[in-house]
């Protein structure tokens, strides 16, 4: 039986680190400000994968972004999953050449189905995630790709449905009216959906406390949980996540801190 994650998202617009309310940007820092406070080569034994978005509204530059990703990518001994802007199969190269371990596609699944047929061809299933963004449109809840910017008309079951039959192997499913609200995930949807469901589902959007990842694993059945909060769980933040939900008797990779604090102490990048 596969073991539950924690997951911890970044996401990017040129060089710099966002915070994202309702998919709203506002600037935190550079990669000197993410060194600063969250050392990888520490955090990689309290998160089971990184995920790193470019979420540049303007052109995404793939080259300038996969550079940044190296650069991260120095003493980061995690998964990674890299995406945003992927248009052609040499972008989906690009960034795992960069380091990323999958790629996460959104806008191609709806608008480029054929890409995305080719990538799973190429890479393989599990290489390959969904990212799937959606909120309430009047009296619907409507999924919106293009960084949460147009509307596509379709339900989440819908989309869930395409990814599927297009071959991806994971889905990353996030609530744009939960996002950086910390009131907690969108849980009623995401049990709803979890029966349709036929491969890991990573949810996100709202986690604001310890226990919103317990809540997603364990009231909703989702595989895995994401936060893209950089203010709530900085310096031993998500150590003391993993923690929770392991007391809580979610099953968990487990990792021996004090060992990997002696071995890694003077090494953080």
């Amino acid at each position: 039986m596969a073991k539950n994650r924690l997951i911890f998202t970044l996401l990017m617009q040129d060089s710099d680190y966002m915070l994202s309310r309702n998919f709203s940007l506002q600037t935190v820092g550079d990669l000197n400000w993410i060194k600063e406070h969250y050392h990888f080569d520490t955090i990689a034994f309290s998160i089971d994968e990184l995920i790193v978005l470019n979420v540049n509204r303007e052109e995404k530059d793939i080259e300038r972004f996969s550079r940044n990703l190296i650069e991260l990518n120095k003493n980061c001994f995690m998964p990674i999953a890299a995406g945003g802007g992927i248009r052609r199969i040499e972008d989906a190269y690009a960034l795992l050449n960069a380091g990323a371990d999958k790629i996460v596609i959104n806008s191609a699944v709806i608008n480029q189905p054929e890409l995305v047929v080719s990538l799973v061809k190429t890479f393989g299933s599990q290489c390959v995630v969904a990212s799937i963004d959606y909120k309430m449109a009047g009296d619907n809840i409507e999924v919106f790709i293009s960084d949460g910017s147009h509307p596509t008309g379709l339900s989440v079951n819908e989309v869930i449905e395409t990814t599927q039959k297009l071959g991806c192997g994971e889905i990353y499913l996030t609530s744009m009216d939960k996002d950086g609200t910390g009131e907690g995930l969108d849980l009623e949807l995401i049990r709803q959906i979890t029966d349709i469901v036929k491969v890991p589902l990573i949810a996100s959007g709202g986690v604001g406390k310890y226990g919103h990842f317990a809540e997603g694993v364990l009231k909703s059945k989702a595989e895995a949980v994401s936060t893209a909060n950089l203010f709530n769980f900085i310096e031993d933040g998500l150590k003391e996540a993993r923690l929770t939900m392991q007391e809580q008797g979610i099953e968990m990779a487990s990792w021996d801190f004090g060992f990997h604090n002696i071995i890694c102490k003077g090494n953080a990048i």
